[in-house]
This record gives C-alpha cells, sequence and structure tokens, in this order.
C-alpha cells in the first residue's frame, strides 16, 4: 500500500499536531510519523548481506530502488513474529535515505498533538538509552515513539552526523553568541553539541524540545534587554514531543521582538512538502541531517546577516 504523501496534515503548518502510523512487535505498539512513510507492504524475500550487523536482515530491490531491511523487534531485543507470513515492511525515508523497517503487524493512523507526547524515560529496552524520542498516550493505550535516526546511525554509522566534517572546514574562530538547540533524540542532540563546540560555537543553549525552547525564549524576552543578548540563532528539529519545530518557528516569526532571530530547520525530514511547510512559517534556512558542516557555514552567514528590526 503506497502512502499519500499529500495528506492534509502535511499541508498545514504549525498546527502542532502529526499523523503517527501505529505498528506493533511482540504485542508491544509503536508509532512512526507518517512524514517518514513511503508505503507499507508484506514482507518479501531479501538477499542477506554479508558481515551486516544481526539487527539487518538484508537488501531487496523495489521501483528501482534497492532497500535495506531493518528487523526491529531483534534491534529492541523482543520475540521474534509468531506468524511471519503475515509480518509487514514499512517503507520509509529520512536523511535522504531508504530502509525497510519489519515489524509484526500495522494497526492504523492516529492523528494526535505534539503536546499528547511525553519525553520518555532514559533507558528503556533492554537498556538502549535514547531508543524512543516520545510516548502517546492515545485512546487509552501508549504508542512509544521511536528513535528511527538513531537506529540507523548505530546500525549504519557513515549515515549519521560525521562530526570529523568541521574539521575539514579548516581553522575556527571561538565565538560567544549563544544558539539555542532545539532536538529529542539524545543521541543526534549530543551529536550537534559536539559538532558545534568544535566549530567555535561555544556558549550552546541546548533544549529536548521546542516548548522548552519557546519557554527559554519568553523568558529571555521578558528580560527586557536585547534578545541577540541570549539568542542570536535558534536551530530547531522538526518532529519533537510537546511542540514540533514548525509551530515553534511560527510562534518566533509571530513574535514582535523574537521574530528578528534566524531560525534553521535542521531534520532528517527535509523534502519539498516539508520544505513548503517550513517556508509557510517563516524558517530562515532548512536543512537535512546529517549535513553538520553545512549547518555551520548557515549559522556562519545568519548571524553575521542578523540584524536588530524595530
Amino acid at each position: 500500500m503506497q502512502m499519500e504523501r499529500q495528506t492534509e496534515i502535511l499541508l498545514e503548518s504549525g498546527t502542532n499536531e502529526l499523523e503517527i502510523m501505529e505498528f506493533t512487535i511482540a504485542g508491544e505498539t509503536f508509532g512512526i510519523n507518517v512524514a517518514k512513510v513511503l508505503e507499507i507492504m508484506m514482507t518479501c524475500p531479501v538477499k542477506p548481506m554479508q558481515k551486516a550487523q544481526a539487527d539487518i536482515e538484508g537488501i531487496f530491490k523495489s521501483r528501482d530502488m534497492v532497500i535495506t531491511v531493518i528487523d526491529l523487534s531483534s534491534y529492541l531485543g523482543l520475540p521474534p513474529s509468531t506468524n511471519p507470513e503475515r509480518d509487514i515492511f514499512i517503507i520509509t525515508n529520512f536523511n535522504n535515505h531508504n530502509f525497510a523497517f519489519h515489524v509484526h503487524s500495522v494497526v492504523g493512523i492516529a492523528r494526535i498533538s505534539w503536546q499528547q507526547i511525553k519525553k520518555p524515560d532514559r533507558i528503556i529496552y533492554g537498556g538502549r538509552e535514547g531508543v524512543a524520542t516520545g510516548i502517546a498516550d492515545f485512546e487509552n493505550h501508549l504508542i512509544t515513539i521511536l528513535d528511527f535516526e538513531k537506529i540507523v546511525s548505530e546500525i549504519s554509522p557513515d549515515l549519521g552526523i560525521q562530526v570529523e566534517d568541521i574539521d575539514k572546514m579548516g581553522p575556527r574562530e571561538r565565538s560567544e553568541k549563544p544558539i539555542l538547540l532545539a532536538e529529542d533524540s539524545m543521541l543526534l542532540s549530543r551529536m550537534i553539541t559536539e559538532s558545534l563546540r568544535k566549530a567555535g560555537y561555544v556558549n550552546l543553549i541546548v533544549t529536548d524540545n521546542g516548548q522548552e525552547a519557546w519557554d527559554f525564549l519568553v523568558e529571555a524576552k521578558n528580560d527586557g534587554d536585547p534578545i541577540t543578548n541570549h539568542v542570536c540563532c535558534v536551530v530547531t528539529d522538526i518532529e519533537m514531543p510537546q511542540m514540533d519545530g514548525h509551530h515553534l518557528t511560527k510562534l518566533i516569526k509571530g513574535d514582535s521582538v523574537l521574530r528578528q532571530l534566524p531560525v534553521i530547520h535542521f531534520s532528517s525530514l527535509i523534502n519539498d512538502e516539508m520544505r513548503r511547510k517550513g517556508e509557510q512559517v517563516g524558517a530562515d534556512a532548512q536543512l537535512s541531517k546529517p549535513e553538520i558542516a553545512n549547518l555551520v557555514a548557515l549559522i556562519d552567514r545568519l548571524i553575521l546577516d542578523t540584524k536588530p528590526k524595530a
């Protein structure tokens, strides 16, 4: 079943809502943002890959694409399927790559507010720190929103943020200009923070989601001194519990004081649809993970161009 990408929720801007595809593994309910999903299909034979990690089943070809299959039950340390002939591949696209996640069933699609998604405990599912980015309370049951970027980065490190790319930018000067980061993935937050500090940006305010970032901005604005004393640039993910990056950007650009701040969307979801949505809410730049060196170059330019607005 191919997903209809032009859904109403994707065309709206700054509503702080999303659509989650619910699926199960060993009877437990998980979720993935529909914006990541290309299609769902019944499982099919795959070609094993030599010396691949145990969580990688292999590869198969679909519509001229070679797709890597990741067994989520294996990754999460959960029991294998008891009815494998009914299992499902969820075909995804993020970070400009395609993956198939092997799950046991697909339940349906739920439209919810990011406010319904809470921060998870740091240690869940066999001790894997940060395996989930949120827990959604929907219709009297809980849905665990998995950190798919972390899963892929662990299985294929070359597809994740490469901190060493900062070295290729040459000598960098130290900057005390404050950068506000909103990123819910603990792994990615740590890697982005390390990269920005390596690039010379040592004054970082790191928040776990858009709500925490917005609370900081409101408090900074209420201090009464120039906002650039507190923040000179905002770097935000799109998918985050409590408040997503689109809604955060809409609030910033709708505020007479905060609208002068450049906002960069740094997300695995940047595609044509999301780019249009980002433009509608006023994002100054949008960049797909894991292009960390390009992110640093964008911050350099936007901070240089920033001038207070009346």
